[in-house]
């Protein structure tokens, strides 16, 4: 008798905590709405802040709840597992840290098959190869980096290369300033001929000049 009784409570905690899961999805889908709408903007820095303030959480725990509800929205078959009581807070927490909509269904066979520390420990093992991944394709791009300029046989400047994102929108930026440049300057003498002003010729260097300044 006592046994069945065990038992009983024993699926008792276990119905109540997968209605606490569904609960906390549903929280977690609010949370991301209120802080996409801005509804925290009353005086608050953040979102987590307010949560802060308004649920009473810990300001790191309230960070973490925002920081997953947000990764929730892009990873459906988490959401939805956490939604349905079948997975803990706990797991789904510790596996958006890495997961992507490319990684999450491998990685949510793992969190179904191991305890919260044990998805814990995967998270770690996946984040340090992830960094190590990084590491390698940060150098091979930074060892591919290259810039050619040279004048062709018909004179005409000819530019190749394979440049950092960052660098290569500032060469953009450079070039696009520069055409709106030379076309105001077009402008300036068009307008200059038909007012019948002259100007002296600009010396051949003063391309060699802009050319280094590029």
């Amino acid at each position: 008798m006592e046994i069945h009784e065990l038992d009983r409570l024993g699926d008792e905690i276990a119905e109540l905590s997968a209605h606490l899961e569904a609960a906390t999805a549903h929280l977690l889908d609010l949370i991301r709405e209120f802080d996409a709408r801005a509804g925290w903007n009353t005086g608050f820095r953040s979102c987590a802040a307010w949560l802060a303030w308004r649920v009473g959480l810990d300001p790191g725990a309230a960070r973490e709840r925002v920081r997953v509800a947000h990764a929730l929205g892009t990873l459906p078959l988490l959401a939805r597992t956490l939604a349905r009581g079948e997975l803990s807070y706990a797991k789904v927490r510790a596996l958006t840290r890495v997961a992507t909509p490319e990684t999450e269904e491998r990685l949510l066979a793992l969190g179904r098959a191991g305890t919260a520390a044990h998805v814990e420990r995967i998270v770690r093992g996946w984040r340090r190869v992830d960094r190590q991944a990084e590491a390698r394709e940060t150098a091979r791009r930074h060892a591919s980096r290259a810039l050619h300029v040279y004048q062709d046989d018909d004179g005409m400047v000819v530019l190749r290369g394979r440049l950092a994102p960052e660098v290569g929108a500032l060469l953009v930026q450079g070039l696009a300033a520069a055409r709106e440049a030379l076309y105001q300057r077009s402008r300036e003498k068009d307008s200059d001929t038909r007012t019948g002003r002259t100007f002296p010729r600009k010396r051949p260097s003063a391309w060699r000049a802009t050319r280094a300044g590029w």
